[in-house]
């Protein structure tokens, strides 16, 4: 089980450990929450830089840590765009950005 998982890969040997492959994970649901927004048109934006102590302590305070069950890890913001983006190409062609040793 997770247990024995969390064993094998020496996770319960360390508490950084065990939140930072936490940490890794919610990046899956983070990746289902983004899609299945921009399936209904709502944009999106993964956040890893954050005030971490600041955030912990405004999560604490309101409760949502659960007295130390939770913690954060990541964000993400969910909004509408206020512009749509320009629609013509603005890539550059691949011979301007790759060159080929021979």
């Amino acid at each position: 089980g997770l247990k024995t998982f969390q064993e094998d890969f020496h996770l319960l040997e360390n508490k950084r450990y065990l939140f930072d492959w936490a940490s890794k994970q919610t990046y899956i649901p983070l990746a289902n929450m983004m899609t299945a927004a921009a399936q209904i048109g709502i944009d999106s934006c993964p956040i890893e830089g954050f005030n971490y102590d600041q955030v912990h302590d405004i999560l604490k305070n309101e409760g949502f840590l659960e007295d130390g069950k939770f913690d954060v890890s990541v964000m993400v913001a969910f909004g509408y765009r206020i512009h749509e983006p320009k629609r013509e190409k603005t890539r550059k062609s691949l011979d301007q950005v790759v060159q080929w040793a021979r």
